[in-house]
């Protein structure tokens, strides 16, 4: 129960969270953010808080190389995850393949997806959901993509949508920006 919003213009990467959290039963609005920055990396996670804390307090992963960020979030910035979800006991293995959860990165103007099965996803469309309000959030933001709102407004409308339409999808939202 989350919606995660990531918005790229190839230089800024803007990322908007809520803040339920739910535990299948019950939605509580929480104060942990969804949504931080570590070293030059944005995130915003859904699947788990424990999975979302372990990405914000343990994560050691360095600068990625300039000339090849695709591989290198693919290849080093995963392995970094994979070894802190393991570490930290949230990685769990399932008919044989490893799983961890789901989150945007922006980075370097960029905006990757990384599903639950470590994959990661780099949107041409500028712009990306998950969570339980993701395909309302997603009708919201190719809806004002050509619009004159600011990527900020964009990610709070796309939010507000999510939280009006969907069951699991609270405010306050967090917004964060960075390049």
């Amino acid at each position: 129960m989350t919606c995660i919003v990531g918005i790229t213009d190839g230089r800024t990467v803007t990322v908007g969270g809520d803040s339920a959290g739910s535990d299948g039963w019950h939605v509580a609005v929480r104060s942990d953010s969804k949504v931080f920055q570590v070293g030059p990396y944005l995130m915003g996670f859904t699947t788990s808080y424990r999975m979302g804390q372990l990405l914000r307090y343990s994560l050691d992963v360095g600068e990625p190389d300039n000339w090849d960020v695709d591989r290198f979030m693919a290849t080093t910035f995963i392995d970094a995850v994979r070894e802190c979800l393991t570490r930290g006991g949230y990685a769990r293995t399932e008919d044989g393949q490893e799983q961890g959860g789901q989150f945007l990165v922006g980075i370097h103007g960029r905006l990757y997806v990384v599903d639950s099965d470590y994959q990661i996803g780099h949107t041409i469309s500028g712009y990306a959901a998950v969570g339980s309000g993701y395909l309302v959030a997603l009708g919201s933001l190719h809806s004002t993509a050509k619009s004159s709102a600011t990527s900020h407004e964009r990610a709070v409308m796309a939010l507000e949508a999510a939280a009006e339409l969907t069951e699991g999808v609270r405010p306050p939202f967090t917004v964060v920006q960075a390049e």
